[in-house]
């Protein structure tokens, strides 16, 4: 079994679909749609989606329905390689349906419907699948089920990675204990360490549980740190920015990938960048996802 999963992603998938505008509108006012598409999104679909690209074998194991949208979703996933035949279908639950609008400048404004979304389900997937993993992927949708995944892969010695945007439980504490590699926006962190500065918040949420944590910042690069070391800066790779739909997510699931490979926390970080960056000279998120040579050879030419 541990030969068989890479990454084990628990947590939201969305169907996006993408309305691309000149300029976002201003109220009460009218604007032409240049462009539609439909694509499968969401934190944690989006993350196994990059790793997949570079080359991990993926799995989903959360909670959908058996609508339509959740029939999209998890086809979309298949057609990325991904497993999904551990999904947990019920009729009673959906998955996010988000409306991206994006403009010429590769700005989106997201508009998300969450209800009856449940993500990570409180038995499953069985603890055996759990610990068959090299990397468990976390994001904070279903957080019961996230806390008793954490914690059966922590027993494990499996990795943790996370990508959590909120507090919608009181688990949420002992989720963030739980989590060894923990990867956050500057927003976030600024808000659950009251520091302004990224740099400051990455060390606060440094703990001697923890391999690793990042704090992005979009296009000002990452801030990072590991075991004895103080908060290194990453800068954003400059590209010619289309959509920036994704570019976090895809940051994630590089970062976990890197893990499979083996890589050291520095080459993390660049990976990481470079995935993202490379996302966000695409259109949508998990379509604009790079394939593994594309990245070698855009980090190559770094050098």
């Amino acid at each position: 079994m541990k030969s068989q999963i890479d990454i084990l992603g628990l947590g939201a998938v969305a169907v996006d679909d993408l309305v691309y505008v000149e300029l976002y509108p201003t109220p009460d006012t009218k604007v032409r749609v240049l462009d539609r598409d439909r694509q499968c999104g969401g934190l944690t679909a989006t993350a196994l989606v990059a790793a997949a690209r570079l080359g991990c074998r993926c799995a989903y194991a959360g909670v959908t329905g058996t609508d339509e949208a959740s029939e999209f979703a998890l086809a979309a996933m298949a057609g990325q390689g991904i497993r999904v035949d551990l999904a947990n279908r019920r009729a009673d639950k959906r998955i996010f349906h988000s409306t991206i609008i994006v403009d010429r400048r590769g700005t989106r404004t997201l508009l998300c419907d969450g209800r009856n979304v449940q993500g990570a389900g409180e038995d499953w997937p069985d603890a055996d699948i759990i610990q068959s993993c090299g990397v468990l992927f976390v994001d904070h949708i279903g957080m019961a089920g996230m806390v008793r995944a954490a914690r059966i892969a922590r027993s494990a010695g499996i990795p943790v990675v996370a990508d959590v945007e909120r507090t919608p439980s009181k688990l949420f504490d002992e989720l963030m204990h739980l989590i060894d590699h923990l990867i956050v926006p500057v927003g976030f962190a600024r808000e659950i360490t009251g520091l302004n500065e990224p740099d400051q918040a990455a060390a606060a949420l440094w703990s001697d549980n923890r391999q690793a944590v990042v704090v992005t910042c979009g296009e000002d690069g990452s801030w990072y740190l590991g075991p004895g070391s103080k908060p290194s800066h990453q800068k954003a790779y400059q590209v010619q920015v289309v959509d920036t739909t994704g570019c976090g997510d895809a940051f994630h699931g590089a970062y976990a990938a890197s893990l499979i490979r083996g890589l050291n926390l520095n080459d993390r970080i660049r990976l990481a960048s470079a995935t993202a960056a490379l996302k966000a000279t695409h259109r949508g998120g998990q379509a604009g996802c790079p394939m593994l040579a594309e990245v070698e050879a855009f980090l190559a030419d770094k050098h």
